[in-house]
């Protein structure tokens, strides 16, 4: 059973402390035992959590006051579960730590993946690698491969909660319920792991 899980976008100020809030919430409501925190990629420590992220907690009863964390090696070492905000930070924490492979995920693509998903995902990337064996070959692509890969891409719904940085009230909001549809779904998730 997952224990300690790691919320990762960008600033650590916006995002990824409000994903760390709602899943502590959560996880407490549905006596879900495990430990949570947050930290960004390209920030630095003690930058305040943005007002806005504060607020917007607010509106769903929840309290946070926190500064951001930058990631290193011990915070990825102390998490059993890495959810980033991003497919972009998911590759970047890949391609810099590829021992996290196996346990990091967006936390939209942990929160709704399932086997329909998956197998439209692994078919994707088996025609990704083959039309690139065709392109690096110089051999023409193949335009029902092609073709099939666009099908797939309009298929698979977005991993990606945007960042609200620098936006209005209402964009922070917006992400903030965002993110808690996506929480519900994770604690569930773990909930249905540790019970199987």
């Amino acid at each position: 059973m997952m224990k300690q899980i790691l919320f990762l976008c960008t600033g650590n100020t916006c995002r990824s402390p409000m994903a760390e809030a709602f899943f502590r919430s959560l996880a407490q409501k549905k006596g879900l035992a495990v430990t949570v925190r947050s930290a960004g990629i390209s920030t630095v420590d003690g930058i305040p959590v943005s007002a806005n992220s504060v607020h917007a907690l607010q509106q769903h009863g929840i309290q946070h006051h926190g500064h951001s964390t930058a990631l290193n090696d011990e915070v990825l070492q102390w998490a059993d579960l890495i959810l980033t905000m991003t497919a972009g930070h998911k590759r970047e924490i890949i391609r810099r730590y590829p021992a996290v492979m196996d346990h990091i995920y967006t936390v939209k693509e942990f929160a709704y993946m399932d086997d329909q998903l998956q197998a439209k995902l692994t078919e994707l990337e088996g025609i990704y690698s083959d039309l690139q064996m065709q392109q690096a070959l110089g051999q023409p692509l193949d335009e029902m491969k092609r073709q099939r890969a666009m099908e797939l891409e309009q298929s698979i719904p977005s991993f990606d909660v945007a960042d609200p940085f620098g936006g209005s009230q209402f964009v922070y909001d917006e992400c903030a319920k965002e993110l808690e549809e996506a929480i519900h779904k994770v604690v569930d998730r773990l909930i249905s792991m540790k019970t199987s």
